[in-house]
């Protein structure tokens, strides 16, 4: 076996590779572009942090590669279309971080607290500011964390033993995990409302970009201290700045900005900001983990074919997934579309089959229905194989079970969302082998292709309703590719599928909604 390491990795984890019998590993640190593409035919595994990109050009020349490493979480700089359709799995090292991101948000919290950084440069200039620097102590006081995930959850423990009262907004993670954490789960009104800190750690997704906006800092306390170790595209940056000039927030640190190194220094500047150049997650420990593990994960691979952290191919025999892949891809649909319509916080998720689905494995197909549910609202990837554990962790259980009730269909999935606020309820079926089926939605039966862009609607069964949604879509230049209608006719209740050739902007959608007898209406996207 021959292996390419083209950034530096732990010194233990390059020994650990050298040490297999006849195995050949070649370190080249800053390997050039160029260079890469000549020799990467020779290998048999490529190990890379962030700086090397591997693109689809490089994938295609390695002709013998069998597996790519990622000693890190994040995968942007490797083409996962291309490596997954030439069979190369891609291995990452997720959470080999937390700990230091989450020590790096204490150090930010308690430097804006107790105003350290502007101590240490009165010093250092010579003054004596002892009192214009009087700081806020953290006992006693309300932390709202914002995303109670992986490292969030390393934030509420530290932050406990500073005897602070913890509170957490986090709409996808059950009661039951914030009890165990010994922190209290709220709406995110009450935590601007009463914490005295802040601290981001939610995923960057279409919902969560530029959250903190004007409006949301407004909703904070007077004098609040916020601090962003997550992505800097969370928060609207001008608007922090004016918050933090009139004193709305007393201070605020920052490891991220929007664009880095930040392109308008005036946010970092400001007296009241400490900031620093995106080093939450650079210890020597962890980066000594993350190059140590995806080690160990390339070697068990090339060994033993055993896979971990894979972010693109599911760990099943490629025949059998081969003949799973098309039901695997209804799963994750049906899923998507579920958690996209569904409010409140999830607390279990149920799978059936019926039909000839009840005799394959459907383990993977299970996971890729949570790989469904979760993907839209989770920063990290997932994927087939770390699905039930991201469920799992969050508190939401799985019920996984097989029918022989004969139904309409000779195969079909079921899927069941419950959350605190009620349930969604989908099936699905795939005709000829390709073609997705929605074919029933909260128990109503419905048929509509599982593509592209869809509007979702319940509405009251009367007439007009069909031609009111087609009027307005039409005189907003907006095709209707597909429209079912369903309708239950015991509790005069309906529920429309409009497949749609262009985006639904939100103000049109507002517009449907206001149609008296639209209850529900929202954009899916499959």
């Amino acid at each position: 076996m021959r292996i390419l390491i083209t950034e530096q990795i732990s010194d233990a984890g390059v020994d650990l590779l050298k040490s297999e019998k006849g195995w050949e590993v070649d370190v080249n640190i800053g390997i050039l572009d160029g260079e890469l593409l000549n020799c990467i035919p020779g290998y048999h595994a490529l190990i890379v942090r962030s700086k090397t990109r591997i693109t689809r050009e490089v994938i295609e020349r390695g002709e013998n590669l069998r597996v790519i490493g990622r000693a890190g979480a994040g995968v942007d700089n490797i083409d996962l279309e291309a490596a997954t359709r030439q069979g190369i799995v891609v291995m990452n090292t997720p959470g080999g971080n937390n700990v230091a991101a989450a020590e790096h948000t204490m150090a930010l919290l308690l430097s804006a607290a107790r105003l350290v950084p502007q101590a240490d440069a009165s010093i250092k200039s010579g003054r004596w500011d002892k009192k214009d620097l009087v700081g806020v102590e953290l006992r006693g006081k309300n932390l709202g964390i914002m995303g109670l995930g992986k490292i969030g959850r390393e934030v509420a423990r530290r932050a406990l033993a500073f005897e602070m009262r913890v509170l957490a907004y986090d709409p996808y993670v059950s009661a039951r995990v914030a009890e165990d954490l010994s922190v209290e789960l709220v709406s995110l009104d009450e935590l601007l409302r009463q914490a005295d800190f802040i601290t981001l750690h939610m995923p960057l997704n279409a919902e969560t970009r530029g959250m903190v906006d004007g409006r949301f800092i407004a909703a904070m306390k007077d004098g609040v201290r916020v601090i962003n170790c997550a992505r800097g595209e969370l928060v609207d940056e001008q608007a922090l700045f004016e918050a933090l000039r009139a004193g709305k927030i007393a201070a605020a640190g920052l490891d991220v900005f929007q664009q880095e190194p930040p392109q308008n220094p005036g946010l970092a500047q400001l007296p009241t900001v400490i900031s620093t150049p995106h080093i939450a997650g650079s210890t020597h420990e962890a980066l000594e983990k993350v190059g140590y593990d995806i080690a160990a994960q390339v070697r068990d691979y090339l060994k033993e074919g055993v896979i971990r952290n894979a972010v693109n191919f599911p760990a099943i025999p490629l025949e059998e997934y081969r003949r799973l892949q098309p039901f695997l891809q209804l799963g994750e649909k049906l899923g998507s579309f579920v958690s996209q319509i569904s409010r409140g916080r999830m607390v279990q998720i149920g799978v059936r089959y019926y039909g000839e689905l009840t005799r394959l494995n459907v383990t993977p197909l299970t996971n890729a229905v949570v790989k469904g549910i979760l993907s839209p609202i989770l920063s990290e990837r997932v994927n087939l194989i770390n699905a039930r554990a991201n469920a799992e962790e969050r508190g939401i259980n799985l019920l996984e079970t097989k029918s022989s009730r004969l139904r309409s269909f000779s195969n079909l999935i079921s899927v069941k969302l419950l959350t605190d606020q009620g349930e969604e309820w989908i099936e699905g079926t795939v005709l000829h082998q390709t073609r997705h089926h929605i074919v029933s939605l909260d128990g109503i039966d419905i048929e509509a292709p599982l593509l592209g862009g869809i509007l979702f609607v319940r509405n009251a069964d009367m007439p007009g309703v069909i031609g009111q949604v087609g009027t307005l879509l039409g005189n907003r230049q907006i095709n209707i590719a597909n429209f079912a209608l369903g309708r239950h006719t015991e509790s005069k209740e309906a529920v429309g599928i409009v497949n749609v050739d262009s985006p639904v902007p939100d103000g049109v959608l507002e517009e449907l909604r206001a149609i008296p007898a639209i209850r529900f209406a929202r954009v899916v996207r499959v």
